[in-house]
C-alpha cells in the first residue's frame, strides 16, 4: 500500500527518536493512509487518502 496522499501529497517523513536518556534512533512517521473509492471526473477511482483530506472533505467518496 502506498504510504503518500493522491490528494495533498503527504508521504513518510524521516527524523531522530530521543529517550529519557536521550540515546537516539532512526524512525519514520507514516501519515494515516486509507484506501477509498472517490469520484474523480465523474466516475469512480481507487485511491489513496489520508484521513484528514477525508475528513476535511476535498475527497467525494463514491458509494
Amino acid at each position: 500500500m502506498s504510504k503518500k496522499c493522491e490528494i495533498c501529497g503527504k508521504g513518510v517523513v524521516f527524523g531522530v527518536q530521543f529517550s529519557h536518556s536521550h540515546r537516539q534512533s532512526k524512525r519514520s512517521w507514516a501519515p494515516n493512509v486509507r484506501k477509498v473509492k472517490a469520484i474523480v471526473n465523474g466516475t469512480p477511482k481507487t485511491m489513496h487518502v489520508c484521513t484528514r483530506c477525508l475528513r476535511s472533505g476535498k475527497v467525494q467518496r463514491a458509494i
